[in-house]
């Protein structure tokens, strides 16, 4: 039995990135032996162990065959005779299919086994794919326009894009759970250059299929995407933000749409179309430039962002505007004005009998905040 240390941590080991996750591959082992050695049994499709001590995962060589749709439809095979190069030759990128053996001790020990040349690959700075068995898998296609995006370096080689595109056309991406391309994508977003993962997509067709239509109709003009970028560039890398930026050309109701496709979660949506809607009312005071905001409208941005009950958000949500550009200083005052108000006061302004009618006390408090909003536009 030999224990191997396999795919990204030996990758950023050579690229000199910190390795936080190591995934490990047992070659000449079985489940018995696994067993009785302490490892505890985990996975459902094919042979993972968690090690006794660390929690760590290892999982045994193995061989798959494509049985079936999508990214679980395959058959694995996992025997000592299994080799570890036939247990990287399944793996998606050159880069990722390189091994060094785990002594006893847990120190990596000998040379790196590559058996793809991912060295090579990983110095000429190219994304290029282990076997033609990579166009089985259509979660792989997500995977490497992710990887565009944290190695924004690196350049796809002709055959891999064209391996890509044959996942588009087989219609596997259909196949795919809606949680599993927002993880995929959701960790594009929060990477060095999202746009990259984007143009992967564009490049291969596969973006029809997994975004917004209006996205991707903007995402074809140049100045639209040079915007995009610059716009990226000033925001930082939360997801929130990052997905906010990026859809807040769409209207909210296509936000809406998207996010119940790839299950997006409700906190991450819910502030793309607040977003949205900021930016929509910023374009619409712009057009107005002698009026500027209306007091009214900013005040229906309020209640809509909650900015009462989620002031932390509503800051959130006017800082990030402010990062790329958009000048928020009148809406930051008017924010502050409204939200000085002591609701307890304005509830004793109004005749005693009124101040159990909620409609009446919503009326008091509504009218108290769209005039201390307009003093604020006004000042």
């Amino acid at each position: 039995m030999k224990i191997y240390a396999v795919g990204g941590a030996i990758r950023d080991t050579l690229m000199g990135l910190p390795v936080h996750d190591i995934d490990y591959v047992v070659v000449g082992s079985n489940v018995d032996e696994m067993i009785a050695l302490g490892f505890r049994p985990v996975g459902k499709d094919f042979p993972v162990f968690l090690h006794p001590q660390t929690q760590a995962e290892y999982a045994l060589a193995r061989t798959e065959r494509k049985t079936g749709k999508g990214y679980k439809g395959f058959t694995f095979y996992a025997d000592p005779t299994v080799t570890l190069e036939q247990d990287l030759e399944r793996r998606d990128l050159t880069i990722n299919a390189m091994a060094q053996e785990v002594g006893s001790d847990g120190q990596w020990i000998g040379p790196i086994l590559d058996p793809f040349n991912g060295q090579q690959d990983l110095a000429a700075k190219v994304f290029r794919h282990v076997s033609n068995a990579f166009a089985e898998d259509p979660l792989r296609l997500l995977r490497v326009a992710r990887f565009a995006a944290r190695f924004p370096d690196f350049t796809l080689a002709p055959e891999t894009m064209q391996a890509l595109q044959a996942i588009v056309r087989s219609n596997e991406l259909a196949a795919l759970s809606p949680e599993r391309i927002w993880q995929e994508l959701a960790r594009g977003l929060t990477a060095a250059k999202p746009m990259h993962m984007f143009q992967v997509l564009l490049d291969c067709e596969a973006a029809q299929l997994l975004l917004p239509s209006s996205l991707v109709m903007n995402l074809a003009q140049d100045d639209y995407r040079k915007n995009l970028i610059d716009h990226l560039q000033a925001s930082d890398d939360q997801l929130e933000n990052r997905c906010a930026v990026i859809l807040m050309y769409l209207p909210v109701s296509e936000i809406r749409a998207w996010s119940e496709c790839v299950r997006m979660p409700n906190d991450v949506r819910d502030f793309a179309e607040i977003f949205s809607a900021l930016n929509q009312l910023v374009q619409q005071s712009s057009k107005h430039s002698s009026a500027g905001y209306q007091a009214a409208d900013v005040l229906n941005w309020f209640n809509r962002a909650d900015v009462w009950r989620k002031p932390e958000r509503g800051y959130a949500l006017l800082n990030l505007a402010k990062k790329i550009g958009l000048n928020m200083t009148a809406m930051m005052n008017a924010m502050q004005g409204a939200q000085s108000l002591i609701t307890a006061e304005i509830i004793a302004s109004i005749p005693a009998e009124d101040r159990s009618n909620g409609e009446k006390i919503k009326g008091a408090v509504d009218t108290a905040r769209l005039r201390a909003i307009s003093l604020a536009l006004s000042a």
